[in-house]
C-alpha cells in the first residue's frame, strides 16, 4: 500500500514521456517569462493590499514587503533549480511526483488548483469593481442587479457580477488559441502597467513628507508580521514561470532568468511603491480606501495621473488572472496525462497546440465562482495554498541533491540545504499568521482531494499500468 503510494517517476520518464504523449509548443524566451512572472505578480497586491498593509504595518510596511519577498525568493530559488533540471509542464505537481512519490504529487496538485483557481477568480472581482469606476468616468452604468454577486452589497439586489464573468471568458479565449498569442497580449499590458507604476513613482516622490514615516513602527513587529502574511498575496504568480516549462525554447536557461528577474523587478516596485505613499499620506487615511495608489495623487492634485493609475489596475489585474488561469491549466494537464485526471483534460487541440478542454473547463469554472460568490474569505486560502506548495518544492530540492547528488543541473539553488530550509521557516511563519477558519478550510479541502484520488486517481495513474 505505502510503495504505491508513494511510487516515483524517473527523471527519464519525465523528460521523454511528453515526447510519447501529447506535447505543446515551444514559444517562450526568457524575456517572455519575465514578462510572464511580472504579469502575474504586479496586480491585486500593488494596486489593493497597499493600502490594508499600510494599515497594518504602517510605514514599516516596506519591512513586511521584504520579509514576504524573502520567503519568496528562497523558494524561488528553490524552483529555478527543479526547472531547469525537469523542464516538464506541471510546476511543483511535477517535482513533487520525482522525489516525494504519487500521493503528495497529487495532493500538491489538488492544492493549487485552490491557489490558481480563485487567485483567477478573487481578482475577477477586483477587476470588476475598476472597470465600472472607469466607466462611470464616462458616463456609462452597467444594470445594478448584474454588478455583483448575489447578497454582496448590503440593501441592493444584485444576481451576476457580469464583467467579472466576461473578462475571465475573454481570457480563456486567449489561451485556448495558442501561447503565442496571449504572451504577445500579456507583454503588452505588463509594458504599459510597468510604466503606470513608474509614473506614480516619478509623480508622487516629489510630495514625499519624511514627517509621515514617523513612528516608522506604530503597531511593533506584530504589525510587520501580520502585515507580511497579507501582502504575501501581492507576489503569488512567479511560480507559475514554472509551469510554462515545456513551452520554453531554451529552459535550462531561461526559466531561472525569468523566476528570478520577475521576482526582482516586481520587490523593487513594491518597497518604493509603498515608501512613497506612506511618505505623501499619513498612514492611517488609507482606512477605507479601495485605491490607495490614486489617493497619494488625489491628496496632491495630480487627479489626471490618478485616473491613469486606475487603468493600470485593470492592465495589472488583467495579466494577473491571464497567467494564473495558464498556471492552472498547465498544472492540470500534466496531472490528466499521468493518468491522475480524466484523460480528456489533457487532449491538445490540433491546430493551436493548448490543452482547450482544460482551458475551458477551468476558466468557465472560475468565472462562475467570480460572478455568484463572494471571495473575501475564500481569498485566504489562496495564500494557505501557496505557502504549502513553497514549503513541498524546497523539501523536494533537498531530497533530490541526496538522492541523486550527480544528477547535471542547469541551475544550481545555492547554499543548499541552507536556502531550502530558510525557504520552509519563512513560509512556515507565515502560514502561522492566517486564522483558525482558513486552516478548517484548507483541511476540508484537501480531504476532497484524498477522497478523489482513493476513488479515482490511484487506479487509474499511467504508474499503475
Amino acid at each position: 500500500m505505502s510503495n504505491s503510494l508513494f511510487r516515483k517517476k524517473s527523471i527519464k520518464d519525465l523528460i521523454d514521456g511528453p515526447s510519447k504523449g501529447n506535447t505543446l509548443k515551444k514559444e517562450l524566451g526568457a524575456f517572455d517569462l519575465t514578462m510572464l512572472g511580472i504579469g502575474a505578480i504586479i496586480g491585486t497586491g500593488i494596486f489593493v493590499l497597499t493600502g490594508t498593509g499600510a494599515l497594518t504595518a504602517g510605514p514599516a510596511l516596506i519591512i513586511s514587503f521584504v520579509i514576504a519577498a524573502l520567503a519568496c525568493l528562497f523558494a524561488a530559488l528553490s524552483y529555478a533549480e527543479f526547472a531547469s533540471t525537469v523542464p516538464v509542464s506541471g510546476s511543483v505537481y511535477t517535482y513533487t511526483y520525482l522525489t516525494l512519490g504519487e500521493f503528495i504529487a497529487f495532493m500538491i496538485g489538488w492544492d493549487l488548483v485552490l491557489e490558481y483557481l480563485l487567485a483567477v477568480s478573487a481578482v475577477s472581482v477586483g477587476w470588476s469593481g475598476y472597470f465600472q469606476s472607469l466607466l462611470a468616468g464616462f458616463g456609462l452604468h452597467i444594470p445594478t442587479a448584474l454588478t455583483a454577486a448575489p447578497g454582496t452589497i448590503e440593501g441592493t439586489t444584485t444576481y451576476f457580477n457580469l464583467p467579472a464573468f466576461l473578462i475571465v471568458m475573454l481570457i480563456t479565449f486567449l489561451l485556448s488559441i495558442g501561447v503565442k498569442q496571449s504572451k504577445r497580449v500579456n507583454n503588452i499590458m505588463v509594458i504599459i502597467k510597468i510604466a503606470v507604476v513608474l509614473l506614480f513613482i516619478v509623480v508622487a516622490a516629489g510630495y514625499v513628507k519624511p514627517a509621515n514615516w514617523d513612528p516608522f513602527m506604530p503597531f511593533g513587529f506584530d504589525g510587520v508580521f501580520a502585515a507580511a502574511a497579507l501582502v504575501f498575496f501581492a507576489f503569488i504568480g512567479f511560480d507559475a514561470v514554472a509551469s510554462a516549462a515545456e513551452e520554453t525554447k531554451n529552459p535550462k536557461r531561461d526559466l531561472p532568468i525569468g523566476i528570478l528577474s520577475s521576482l526582482f523587478v516586481c520587490t523593487l516596485l513594491y518597497v518604493t511603491v509603498s515608501a512613497i505613499m506612506t511618505g505623501v499620506v499619513p498612514f492611517m487615511q488609507f482606512e477605507g480606501v479601495a485605491h490607495p495608489i490614486s489617493l497619494p495623487l488625489q491628496v496632491s492634485g495630480q487627479n489626471w495621473v490618478a485616473g491613469v493609475i486606475d487603468l493600470g489596475a485593470i492592465l495589472g489585474m488583467t495579466t494577473v488572472m491571464l497567467v494564473m488561469l495558464y498556471g492552472q491549466t498547465r498544472v492540470m494537464f500534466s496531472m490528466s496525462r499521468d493518468g491522475l485526471m480524466p484523460p480528456i483534460l489533457s487532449k491538445v487541440h490540433k491546430k493551436y497546440q493548448t490543452p482547450y478542454v482544460a482551458t475551458w473547463f477551468f476558466g468557465l469554472i472560475a468565472g462562475l465562482l467570480g460572478a455568484f460568490i463572494s471571495l473575501d474569505e475564500l481569498a485566504k486560502l489562496i495564500n494557505i495554498g501557496t505557502l504549502s506548495a513553497f514549503i513541498l518544492v524546497s523539501v523536494a530540492v533537498i531530497v533530490l541533491r541526496v538522492k541523486q547528488p550527480d544528477l547535471p543541473r542547469a541551475f544550481r539553488c545555492p547554499a543548499v540545504p541552507l536556502v531550502p530550509i530558510l525557504a520552509i521557516l519563512f513560509c512556515g511563519f507565515l502560514i502561522l499568521q492566517l486564522g483558525a477558519e482558513t486552516w478548517i478550510r484548507f483541511a476540508i479541502w484537501l480531504v476532497i482531494g484524498v477522497v478523489i484520488y482513493f476513488a479515482y486517481s490511484k487506479k487509474r495513474s499511467k504508474l499503475n499500468q
